[in-house]
């Protein structure tokens, strides 16, 4: 079996609702995304949903991929950092790397005529979730009628984002609180502030919402790399710790871990695609610490999240971003449940597809990728 090329398609679309967090609280309904098909000479392709530049993936898979045997995914990855190394493997190659690395695994699968979480080694097809509106820039009914609707589907956690009003911060959680409720489990309280404040001012701001509310745990209360200041956060408050998803690397998580900055590990298909994943995943266990999942369309990352021992829960953001195809799986209970087809379960809409299709994406498309908001780690400034 042999790789034969590789096929990305751009496309641009609504969201069902704005997403926003500290650093866009005014939130947007814009959205992008890119399908990679990597092709075989058995006629099956891998597909995957990512970043990285159309043009660095058809120079990683030309340079370095096309003739080889596609069920060789970790010798491919290895191949594709160790061309990397110089220059770095993060940022635009990074992203590049880790949607190749999917397409791979998916592909994989695919060949195998099973589905990934089996190509992965799961016992079991099922993934416990918790519900992320991204809401910063909801309404109050808006937060309400989203967490209602997670909760009738038998979810109980809930993720929300905060940081910029503490009163606001307040209220809106206890919105989430009492609407998860409905599911008639125990709320499961989640808070995401990504990295808007400074150490001190997460201390202060959880110490006080931890006087009304049970916090599972704080995401992203300091920058990413801060150890010190993650440390001193988890060591100031009840809740537990949670961060990594946006770092890029296995040697970046260390010391989150070795020095007790991190009491949960955000993974994303950002970090190195599923081989990276399946590794911080690994030395998180070393560790005793749970990991999870982050959100990403169609929850079409579940299979990584089945086969993982210390998974506690991915997050399912449900904004209406499977918008050019369909993903074998369902939320029964409070629990993704992935289906058998082979692969992934993605299964590509053309006609959806082409009416969204664009050559490149339209300049000003946020989609995700924000600033950090002015005042970030320094001052407030309240929305209101």
């Amino acid at each position: 079996m042999k790789i034969t090329g590789a096929r990305t398609r751009l496309y641009e679309f609504e969201m069902t609702r704005p997403i926003g967090d500290a650093n866009l609280p005014e939130g947007t309904a814009q959205a992008t995304g890119m399908l990679l098909f990597i092709d075989s000479d058995e006629g099956v392709s891998g597909v995957a949903i990512g970043g990285g530049s159309p043009g660095q993936i058809q120079s990683l898979v030309n340079d370095l991929l096309l003739g080889e045997d596609p069920r060789g995914v970790t010798g491919l990855w290895q191949r594709m950092n160790d061309a990397a190394f110089k220059g770095g493997n993060r940022g635009e190659i990074g992203s590049a790397i880790s949607t190749i690395d999917t397409a791979l695994w998916d592909l994989k699968a695919r060949l195998n005529n099973e589905p990934l979480w089996k190509t992965l080694g799961a016992s079991s097809n099922r993934v416990r979730a918790y519900a992320s509106g991204i809401d910063l820039s909801l309404n109050d009914d808006e937060i309400t009628s989203f967490y209602t609707r997670m909760a009738s589907q038998g979810i109980q956690g809930g993720k929300l984002k905060l940081g910029v009003d503490l009163d606001s911060d307040e209220h809106r959680l206890g919105l989430m609180r009492d609407a998860l409720a409905t599911s008639g489990k125990r709320p499961e309280l989640m808070i995401d502030s990504n990295e808007y404040w400074s150490p001190k001012q997460a201390i202060r701001h959880i110490r006080h919402l931890e006087k009304s509310f049970d916090i599972t745990w704080a995401e992203e209360p300091a920058r990413r790399w801060d150890v010190r200041g993650l440390r001193q956060v988890s060591q100031s408050i009840n809740a537990a710790v949670a961060t990594g998803e946006n770092l890029d690397l296995l040697p970046e998580f260390t010391p989150l871990l070795l020095h007790e900055a991190a009491d949960v590990i955000n993974l994303g298909q950002g970090s190195g695609g599923i081989t990276g994943m399946l590794q911080i995943a690994d030395l998180a266990y070393a560790f005793d610490r749970p990991v999870t999942l982050m959100n990403c369309p169609g929850n079409f990352m579940a299979p990584v999240a089945a086969c993982l021992p210390n998974h506690i829960g991915m997050e399912v953001v449900d904004a209406g971003r499977d918008v050019c195809f369909d993903v074998d799986s369902r939320i029964e209970d409070g629990w993704i449940v992935l289906g058998d087809s082979p692969g992934n379960g993605i299964t590509v809409d053309e006609s959806r597809l082409a009416a969204i299709e664009v050559e490149r994406f339209s300049p000003g498309i946020k989609a995700g990728s924000w600033p950090r908001r002015a005042g970030g780690g320094m001052y407030e400034i309240p929305t209101r």
